[in-house]
C-alpha cells in the first residue's frame, strides 16, 4: 500500500529491496555447495533439505517484522560470495577419490575459494514477479527461481504467499530438484510486528525418485511454540523414509537418518558469508541499492515524508512508463530472464553453457 495512506513507523521498512532480501537465501553458501559433493542421490537430497531449512533465518533476523521495498519492474540486484574450499565438505560418507582424480584435484585447488554469483530481476509488475539465478561454475551447480508475492490482510496479520518455484541443478549428476517456498505472515501489525513462516513445501528430484515435504508450522492461537518446522525425506520407488527433521527454522534443527544416526544444526551459530556488492558509484541506475538510495538515505535520517516522496516518485515513473508501453502495445522485455511456459529462466544458464 502507499505509505501516505498508512502511517508506518520508519522502523517497519527494511531499507532494502525484496530482490536483495532474496539473496539471503544464499547466506550459507558452504552448505549449498556441499550438496554436489554428496556421494549418493540419498545424501545429496538430504544435504539439500539441510541447506533449505537453514536458508530462511538470515533474511528474517531480529524480532521485528520488516517490510522490504517492492521492486520496480526492470530493477536488478547483483552480488557474489567467496567460499573457502576447505569449508565445503561433504556432510556424511564421502567415498575416497579414485587415483586418477589426483591431477584434477591439483588443478581444482589453484584458487583457494569457490565463487558463487547471484542476479535477481523484477520481470513483471502485474503480477509482481521476481526472478533470481545463482551459479557456481566450478561446482557446476545453479539455482533458478521465480516468485510472485501475493499479499492479503487477515485481521491483525498480513499474509504473503510465495507463488512459483525454484530448480536446483547439479550438472555433474544430471539432477534437478524442484522446490516451492513457504508463505510469510506479519503478525500484530498494529503493535510490535513479528514474522512467521507457514505452509507445506515440496522438494522433488524426478531422476532419483527422492522427494521431501517440509511443513512450516504457524503458532497455534493458544500456547504452542513459534517457528516450528518438520521435514521428511522419502525414496518414492520403495516408499522408504530416509531422513526426518524437526526444530525451529531460526533456531536448532535435529535430523534423524534411516541408519539411526542423528545430527543437530544450530542456525544461530552457522557462519554467515557476507555478500560482495559493487559500490554505488559503479552500479547502473536500475540496480537496487542505487535505485532506492534516496529513499534509504531519508529513512536513515528519520525523514519519513521525504522518503515517502522519493518512493512515490519512483512508483509514479514506473506507472508512466507502463502506460506508455501499453499505448504502444510493447510488452516489457526483461534483461536477464526469459519466460518459458509458466516459469522464467535465466538467459544464459550454466546448463546451456558450452
Amino acid at each position: 500500500m502507499d505509505l501516505t495512506k498508512v502511517v508506518l513507523p520508519t522502523f517497519i521498512l527494511e531499507k532494502r529491496s525484496l530482490l536483495e532480501m532474496y539473496a539471503d537465501f544464499m547466506a550459507h553458501p558452504d552448505l549449498l555447495l556441499a550438496i554436489t559433493a554428496g556421494a549418493t542421490p540419498e545424501e545429496r537430497v538430504i544435504c539439500f533439505v539441510e541447506y533449505y531449512l537453514t536458508a530462511f533465518h538470515e533474511g528474517r533476523k531480529g524480532a521485528l517484522a520488516k517490510k522490504p521495498y517492492n521492486p520496480i519492474i526492470g530493477e536488478t540486484f547483483h552480488c557474489s560470495w567467496e567460499v573457502p574450499k576447505d569449508r565445503v565438505k561433504p556432510k556424511r560418507t564421502a567415498l575416497p577419490s579414485p587415483a586418477g582424480c589426483h591431477e584434477h584435484l591439483m588443478a581444482d585447488d589453484l584458487s583457494k575459494s569457490y565463487k558463487l554469483r547471484f542476479v535477481a530481476e523484477q520481470v513483471s509488475h502485474h503480477p509482481p514477479i521476481s526472478c533470481f539465478y545463482c551459479e557456481c561454475k566450478e561446482k557446476r551447480l545453479c539455482v533458478n527461481t521465480h516468485v510472485w508475492t501475493k499479499s492479503k490482510f487477515m485481521g491483525m496479520s498480513v499474509g504473503v504467499s510465495m507463488i512459483g518455484e525454484g530448480v536446483l541443478r547439479l550438472l555433474e549428476h544430471g539432477e534437478e530438484y524442484v522446490f516451492t517456498l513457504p508463505s510469510a505472515y506479519a503478525r500484530s501489525i498494529l503493535t510490535i510486528p513479528w514474522v512467521e513462516l507457514g505452509g507445506k513445501v515440496s522438494i522433488n528430484c524426478a531422476k532419483t525418485g527422492y522427494s521431501a515435504t517440509v511443513i512450516f508450522h504457524t503458532k497455534p492461537f493458544y500456547g504452542g511454540k513459534v517457528h516450528r518446522v518438520t521435514a521428511e525425506v522419502k525414496h518414492n520407488p520403495t516408499n522408504t523414509i530416509v531422513c526426518k527433521a524437526h526444530g525451529e527454522w531460526n533456531g536448532t534443527l535435529e535430523f534423524t537418518y534411516s541408519n539411526g544416526e542423528t545430527k543437530v544444526i544450530d542456525t544461530t551459530t552457522l557462519p554467515v558469508y557476507p555478500k560482495k556488492i559493487r559500490p554505488l558509484e559503479k552500479q547502473g541506475p536500475m540496480e537496487s541499492r542505487n535505485l532506492w538510495q534516496e529513499v534509504t538515505r531519508h529513512l536513515r535520517l528519520g525523514d519519513i515524508d521525504a522518503a515517502t516522496e522519493q518512493k512515490r516518485h519512483l512508483e509514479e515513473k514506473q506507472r508512466v512508463e507502463e502506460r506508455k508501453r501499453e499505448n504502444l502495445h510493447m510488452p516489457w522485455q526483461p534483461k536477464y530472464f526469459i519466460q518459458e511456459g509458466d516459469g522464467w529462466v535465466y538467459f544464459n544458464p550454466l546448463w546451456k553453457a558450452h
